[in-house]
Formats: C-alpha cells, sequence, structure tokens
C-alpha cells in the first residue's frame, strides 16, 4: 500500500490531531505496510531494521482498538530493556493522548508497589520487561485475562537475552484469542519457531531486508593496533567534530574507563552501562538528549530502545561481538531521515570479524588510513 500521508489510512481523529501535533505526517515503510494489516486483525511478524519507525507501527494500531470505556489490561508489549521500554510507553502515551489511552512501563529498578499502585487505576497498555512482568504475574497483581493485543518487540534480542522461556510463560497467560505480532530486526531460526508456536497464520513482512543496515549511514573503519587505539581514536575525534555521538564499548569496566580518559582531555562525555541504578541511567540519558555533554560512552546496553533522533556519528571503540549488535549499534544514528556516520577501530586479529560484519549485513565497509 502507497499513502500520501497518515490521513490516507482511515485512522481516528483522535489519533491523526495527537500525530500531527507531533509533526508527524507521513508514515514510514514499516508503518505503510504494518499499519492497514494490523487494523484489519492480522497477526504479524515484521523484520525491521533499528530506527525504522516500527514502534509506531505497532502503536498505532493498538490505540485505535483500545477501549477506553474499560479499566482493565487490553495490550501487552513485552520489550528486552527497561530503556526500550520506557520509549514504546512514551510513544504511545504521545499518540494515545486526545484518545485517552492509559499507559504504564514496568521493568526493574523500580518500586513492585508503585506498579501495583498504577495498576489498580486501570491501565489499558502495559509495557513492560520479561523479568517484571513475571514477578507481577506471579503476585497476581497483573491480570492479562483480557488482553487481546500481544507485541513481542525486538525479539531477536530477547533471544540473545535468555528471555525465551520467560515470554512463553507470559503468553501463557494471554487467552489464545488475540492478536500477536513480532517485530524484530533480524528473524533467526528460533524467533521464526516462536512465532510459528504463539501466532495465527501471520502476515510477514520485511522492510529493507536486502540492506540491513541503514544507507543514510557512513560507514567506515579503522585498522589501528591495540597499543595505539586511545591515541588514534582521539585523533579521529577530534577530525570528525560529532555534534553528538555514541562511543561502543564491550565492557562495563572499559565503558568507564574510557569515559574518565576523555573527560580528563577535554571532551565532554558520560558513561552508560548496566551497573549505573535507573535513575542514574535516566539522568544521563536526559542530560544527552539535552545536549549537556557530546559523548555517550555505552556498552550494548544502549544499543537498543534508545529514543534520539539526532546522533551524528557512532564509534565502535570495540568492535561487537555478533553481526547482529553491530546493525543495533549503528541504527542508533540516521534516524528520522537524517544522514550519520559509523566509524569502527579494530585491530589486525580483528579483521575475521569484520569481514562477517560485512556478509551477514549484505555491506561494505570502506577502510580509511588515519
Amino acid at each position: 500500500m502507497d499513502v500520501n500521508g497518515f490521513s490516507d489510512l482511515d485512522l481516528s481523529h483522535h489519533v491523526l490531531k495527537d500525530l500531527e501535533y507531533h509533526g508527524l505526517e507521513k508514515p514510514l515503510p514499516i508503518q505503510d505496510q504494518a499499519i492497514p494489516l494490523l487494523l484489519s486483525g492480522k497477526d504479524l511478524i515484521a523484520e525491521a531494521k533499528t530506527g525504522s519507525g516500527k514502534t509506531l507501527a505497532f502503536a498505532i494500531p493498538i490505540i485505535e482498538k483500545i477501549d477506553c470505556e474499560r479499566r482493565d489490561v487490553q495490550a501487552l508489549i513485552v520489550t528486552p530493556t527497561r530503556e526500550l521500554a520506557n520509549q514504546v510507553a512514551g510513544e504511545i502515551k504521545k499518540v494515545g493522548y486526545k484518545k485517552g489511552v492509559r499507559t504504564a512501563a514496568f521493568y526493574g529498578g523500580k518500586s513492585v508497589g508503585g506498579n501495583v499502585q498504577i495498576l489498580k487505576k486501570g491501565i489499558h497498555v502495559v509495557v513492560g520487561t520479561p523479568g517484571r512482568l513475571m514477578d507481577l504475574i506471579d503476585r497476581r497483581v497483573l491480570r492479562l485475562d483480557r488482553v487481546n493485543m500481544l507485541v513481542i518487540d525486538e525479539a531477536d534480542r530477547m533471544l540473545d537475552m535468555g528471555f525465551i522461556d520467560d515470554i512463553r510463560k507470559i503468553i501463557s497467560h494471554v487467552p489464545r484469542e488475540r492478536q500477536t505480532m513480532l517485530f524484530s530486526a533480524t528473524i533467526p531460526e528460533r524467533i521464526r519457531a516462536l512465532a510459528g508456536s504463539v501466532m495465527n497464520n501471520p502476515e510477514v513482512i520485511s522492510v529493507s531486508s536486502e540492506d540491513l543496515t541503514v544507507k543514510e549511514i557512513d560507514q567506515c573503519y579503522y585498522e589501528i593496533p591495540q597499543k595505539q587505539k586511545l591515541d588514534a581514536f582521539i585523533r579521529i575525534v577530534k577530525n570528525e567534530q560529532p555534534s553528538s555521538a555514541i562511543i561502543f564499548c564491550n565492557t562495563k569496566r572499559w565503558t568507564d574507563t574510557l569515559n574518565n580518559l576523555m573527560n580528563k582531555r577535554g571532551f565532554r562525555c558520560n558513561a552508560l552501562h548496566g551497573d549505573l541504578s535507573q535513575n542514574q541511567r535516566d539522568r544521563v540519558m536526559e542530560d544527552f538528549r539535552k545536549k549537556k555533554f557530546t559523548f555517550l560512552v555505552a556498552t550494548d546496553v544502549a544499543a537498543r530502545g534508545l529514543d534520539i533522533d539526532d546522533v551524528s556519528h557512532i564509534f565502535n571503540y570495540d568492535i561487537p561481538k555478533d553481526p547482529d549488535s553491530y546493525v543495533h549499534r549503528i541504527g542508533r544514528t540516521a534516524r528520522a531521515g537524517k544522514r550519520g556516520k559509523a566509524i569502527s577501530l579494530i585491530s589486525s586479529s580483528e579483521i575475521r570479524s569484520l569481514w562477517d560484519i560485512e556478509s551477514r549485513c549484505r555491506t561494505s565497509i570502506q577502510q580509511v588510513q588515519l
């Protein structure tokens, strides 16, 4: 289906007004394809890269189908990380505001008692991480027996994090008569098996599956001996002069170390990794969005679910351990139609990892001389 604007998708007046208020006029390809299918009640498997606009692709149909006169949970969205849970809940709140859709995000690091109080007020859409959802279900404070829409978001990431068994348990509490949606940047075999066991004749769409990396991203790499890596990286950053950048490292320890070293050299940086409390992580991300500092030094905890539209550069200080992580990392730039740049630093022993990334992502990453 080819549409000129959201108004061509037969959406309600309330949803169109909220989209207009937030400057959203024309659907992105994943939204163009998914929204009509989901409005018609189909189950859906969607392969779409990070930053493609998939959240609104399922959020809009969910909002349209919510009965605001009811007080029970009608839609459940399972996400791998708290950051993504917050992003998804935020999108639903924005586009479901005029209709009055009540949404909440539940994840570890927040008080269970606070979650219980929110649920007592009557929530239409629950967004949550598997561990916290299971906890609320086991405590019998989250009832899913009236849920008619289920979303499994970033399914491949759930697989990587070992959440598949938890997801099956959560799904067992949801009525069989439901609409199920599965969104993922990649669809490995175990995800296909999960979909086959929990979905009913799903439609399958793939957006830019021939090119899993965003075309608007300029990709390159420098081959640097390990002992010279830090000094070379500082030179590269000074040459690039990014307006806003995320620097990915493979370990929490080096994330903190690199953050401290760069701050000592006069760069405005902050670190983000799994050892920070939820309040600390929220504060770091809020300051990054407000451009209080330029460089976010992060582990892969930041590769998913960060709603930031103007990151100019991604630096892979450490090459990721698997190709899919590369896709998710560089998907933090070139969002909302903007261009971006992804720069990786590798040693000679890591060249095979680079070849694996090029093969898996069906892309070419050009070498640049320092």
